[in-house]
């Protein structure tokens, strides 16, 4: 009688937990960058930025389509390598994912952007910035900074107007990022009435560039221009100080972080480094970018380095249009991402154009002074 009363029991437990159950929803949310590496650093900035999102929706209790949404973080660590990006990706697409944040680099969401498309998952880049990524023509990829065509123009105008740079020579890392935003850069400059005195080339894994630098040297340039990472630029910095360059150094998003100055050693004079940065607030913005700032030091106990802001909002925006859609769906909630205007982020407003690029990208222009990254400007 009491193994019968006890089944009962569990029996009507079971009916009542169903609809309880039924109630919820898990999201499972992707998210690659190179957590190995020498961009391991930018990769867990990237990684940060999408736990925080995650947690916080978590903790709203965000409903979609009249259920309860768990929101699952599915992270993948890509090495900044191309192939090792699509077998992150693949993964992600065999795990059935609902959507993917990523990837941090160019090189490696390019090759990936294809499997996603294939399987109809939608992608936000918080930090691939190669035109290429969105014009593929595929309706899956999305990005939320500005593009390589923006931010290399731009320096390459500054280089000329407010830097009076006349003869300068451009170094990339013949990475998808690192040549695109040289490429653009060139194009800036010359347009503007600057000339590229040398093109010298290296890779995203050297340290000695004293052969290249020394043939630089040779030209007397006024500036010169490295597309490529912070791992590189540092160690450039400290080999042109040797050399006795006093150029100054430009760059992208890639060398604009917070550790440039450690990795520069010592070798970085005030105002020497002028980079640009994919994205950027006006001053009504500040607040909710230095709370958020405060609030991931407070959870991480570090400070952000690039992206992490941009990743959390790309999270945001895509659970947004899950919301709007009523479902997590990527067939469903796909149209709904690609009509997004106007998305509140922490980082600005977000409209995408029918490319997947966002609309009106804001770049901030910074140089480094005490060993700090110090804000010029934003520009649009």
């Amino acid at each position: 009688m009491q193994r019968k009363l006890n089944l009962l029991v569990a029996a009507t437990a079971l009916l009542l937990a169903g609809p309880v159950l039924a109630q919820e929803v898990v999201v499972k949310i992707g998210h690659v960058a190179p957590t190995s590496g020498p961009q391991a650093d930018l990769g867990k900035d990237n990684e940060n930025g999408a736990r925080m999102a995650i947690d916080e929706l978590n903790a709203k209790g965000v409903m979609i389509g009249g259920k309860k949404a768990k929101f699952v973080l599915l992270a993948e660590d890509d090495a900044a390598d191309p192939k090792q990006g699509t077998a992150a990706a693949q993964k992600l697409v065999d795990e059935g994912v609902n959507g993917v944040i990523g990837h941090l680099n160019s090189g490696t969401s390019i090759p990936a952007s294809r499997i996603y498309s294939d399987a109809g998952i939608p992608q936000i880049s918080p930090s691939s910035t190669s035109p290429k990524y969105t014009h593929q023509g595929y309706k899956t990829t999305f990005r939320v900074v500005a593009n390589d065509m923006q931010l290399g123009g731009t320096l390459g105008r500054y280089a000329y107007n407010q830097l009076k740079g006349r003869a300068v020579a451009v170094i990339d890392d013949r990475s998808a990022y690192g040549q695109g935003v040289a490429d653009e850069f060139a194009k800036g400059l010359e347009a503007s009435g600057g000339k590229v005195v040398a093109r010298q080339y290296t890779n995203d894994k050297a340290t000695d560039f004293t052969a290249i630098l020394t043939a630089i040297k040779a030209t007397n340039p006024d500036i010169i221009f490295y597309g490529g990472m912070d791992a590189q630029a540092g160690p450039m910095l400290r080999q042109m100080k040797q050399l006795g360059i006093k150029a100054k150094l430009m760059g992208g998003d890639g060398i604009c972080t917070a550790r440039l100055p450690e990795l520069a050693a010592g070798s970085m004079a005030d105002g020497q480094v002028i980079c640009a940065e994919a994205g950027g607030v006006d001053p009504a913005g500040r607040k909710a970018l230095d709370d958020f700032k405060a609030a991931y030091k407070k959870k991480f106990g570090t400070e952000v380095q690039i992206y992490a802001p941009y990743v959390y909002d790309a999270v945001n925006v895509m659970v947004a249009a899950m919301v709007k859609a009523g479902s997590a769906d990527p067939a469903k909630y796909l149209p709904v991402l690609a009509k997004t205007r106007d998305y509140k982020g922490i980082t600005g407003n977000i409209s995408f154009d029918p490319n997947g690029d966002i609309e009106h990208g804001a770049l901030t222009l910074y140089t480094y002074k005490g060993g700090k990254r110090s804000e010029i400007e934003v520009v649009h």
